[in-house]
């Protein structure tokens, strides 16, 4: 505020100390430190005082120089929070079973993501990785390609609840996954566009829905891979766990940064993944690929030796991993191996993206039963 002689301030003391309070209060004020008496004050004399204005708009700006740029995406989880304040209030006439909200939400989670993309980001280079015969592979694909691959593979929970196959007429050899991806792109008169999006997230709402319509026993539906069976309910976690996966590959693909699922959705995928161990390490021994059974393989029920995993972090947990027969009891007692891993580190391994060797944060005890089972999780990628 300009002075005008010695008059003029004798004249205008109070109000020329009260200027001086006030301007030194922009620094609070700026920083939303002020107290609401004050704020309004302060904000009162800025409309009057053009220098002070100019003070307080600088200190604003410098303010927000200093703070941390926050992120204009959606906190992933804040859609299943949203609709379980929903639900609470209000429960569903028709709920969705617990086995198939994680599917619910995965294709929910990547089908935001896609929604803005233009042609240049559905058509940019997408490698899928997986593990065969213990040495890594990939395929390379577009993004539209890798809906195309989810929306085949789903396909297979669809015709096991009598729905339609977006296959159509174009039979696969077998009705493995990836023989069912590979008739679907033959089939396509040109690489996937931005079109298979609707298509895709059509059948997900469709297997969301038929799954809340079945009864109770329906989650015990056989659903046929080709060379193995699942039963529904865990084929609908095993394709929540797939769709979260690709959604990695396409955000690395476009440069954009994706969550992992919510910590009651990843307990899950990480619980079937555990749960798959022992069949896919029996079937590796089968093939020479794991190390045999020290003594006689072990009854049905009976506990036998046992590598114990633990989960770290979000979806933690530990699970008893039997090791000499699928239909053993994990124990305790008979436990010689233990192995610690994060939980996205852990599926990331089950999806063939990191590298058995690399993937243990802490390993102890019986180091070639350890390699057998963190080399069966890598090869469930290829399963």
């Amino acid at each position: 505020m300009e002075h005008h002689g010695p008059l003029t301030l004798e004249h205008h003391g109070p109000l020329t100390l009260e200027h001086h309070v006030l301007k030194s209060l922009l620094g609070a004020w700026a920083l939303a430190a002020c107290t609401p008496a004050e704020a309004d004050a302060v904000e009162q004399h800025l409309g009057t005082c053009g220098p002070c204005a100019d003070e307080a708009l600088r200190l604003r700006a410098a303010v927000g120089l200093l703070q941390r740029p926050e992120s204009l995406d959606l906190d992933p989880g804040l859609r299943t929070r949203v609709l379980e304040s929903c639900l609470e209030r209000r429960p569903p006439r028709t709920p969705v079973p617990e086995w198939a909200a994680a599917y619910d939400a995965e294709t929910a989670r990547l089908d935001a993501l896609l929604q803005d993309f233009g042609d240049s980001e559905w058509h940019a280079p997408v490698r899928l990785r997986w593990y065969e015969s213990d040495e890594a592979s990939s395929r390379r694909t577009t993004v539209a390609g890798v809906i195309a691959h989810l929306l085949t593979v789903d396909g297979l929970v669809a015709v096991a609840l009598g729905l339609g196959d977006p296959l159509g007429d174009e039979a696969a050899v077998r009705p493995t996954p990836w023989e069912r991806t590979e008739a679907y792109w033959r089939a396509s008169r040109f690489p996937p566009t931005r079109s298979v999006r609707a298509p895709w997230r059509k059948q997900s709402h469709d297997l969301v829905r038929t799954a809340s319509f079945t009864d109770d026993g329906a989650g015990r539906l056989p659903v046929s891979y080709g060379d193995y069976e699942l039963p529904l309910h865990d084929a609908m976690l095993e394709r929540a766990f797939e769709c979260w996966v690709h959604a990695e590959d396409i955000a690395e693909a476009v440069d954009y940064p994706y969550d992992p699922p919510s910590g009651r959705y990843l307990h899950r995928l990480v619980d079937l993944a555990a749960r798959m161990l022992p069949t896919v390490l029996e079937h590796r021994r089968l093939r020479g690929l794991a190390s045999p059974v020290e003594r006689r393989l072990v009854a049905a029920g009976e506990p036998g030796r046992s590598l114990r995993l633990e989960i770290e972090g979000s979806g933690g947990g530990q699970w008893l991993i039997p090791l000499d027969s699928p239909a053993a009891k994990g124990s305790a007692e008979h436990e010689v191996a233990h192995v610690a891993l994060d939980g996205a580190e852990f599926c990331r391994l089950a999806a063939g993206h990191v590298p058995p060797r690399e993937a243990a944060v802490g390993q102890v005890g019986d180091r070639a039963v350890i390699r057998d089972v963190l080399m069966a999780a890598a090869s469930m990628s290829r399963m």
